[in-house]
């Protein structure tokens, strides 16, 4: 799959689709299946963003809004400083978007060849959230940063999005 394939995907996961939700949850857990057709029932508008400066979906709802930027890799880890830095600028780009209008950023990591719920989300270390966005915040795991000071995305440090998706659904 293409990486616009896994936004189109997540978008429909976000939208509640049931057909995007019964194929992905296919190898899930009875929780986890659970779990994501819990969306079905509140729903975000989905919207995917032109361009790469670092936001490809914006999603939402009455109650909560947020900027994704969504990955994908065969490996489990995601080193922001390959292909020249790129993707260090793009991720500095939404920190300093999401900063300004107080909008809750989400980094989505889809692993392939994994069995089970394969997204994991994360967030960026930005302090002046309020309201839900800001709860949700503090439960998000971070991404971490190198010694130089470059994002780096872990899957298996990152939350999955079913509990995500439960969490949102509350």
């Amino acid at each position: 799959m293409k990486a616009s394939q896994y936004e189109r995907e997540l978008k429909n996961i976000l939208e509640g689709e049931l057909k995007t939700l019964t194929k992905i949850t296919k190898t899930c857990t009875i929780i986890e299946k659970i779990n994501y057709i819990k969306i079905s029932e509140k729903p975000f508008a989905v919207v995917r963003a032109a361009g790469s400066f670092g936001v490809d979906l914006v999603a939402t709802r009455g109650d909560i809004s947020f900027l994704t930027e969504v990955k994908s890799s065969i490996e489990d880890t995601i080193h922001f400083s390959n292909i020249g830095g790129k993707l260090q600028e793009q991720a500095e780009t939404m920190k300093n978007i999401c900063k300004k209008t107080k909008t809750l950023p989400i980094y989505a990591f889809r692993t392939k060849g994994k069995r089970g719920d394969s997204w994991r989300i994360f967030t960026m270390d930005i302090d002046n959230l309020e309201g839900r966005s800001n709860i949700l915040h503090r439960r998000l795991p971070k991404l971490n940063k190198s010694k130089k000071g470059y994002f780096i995305m872990r899957w298996n440090e990152g939350m999955p999005l079913s509990d995500f998706i439960s969490y949102l659904c509350k």
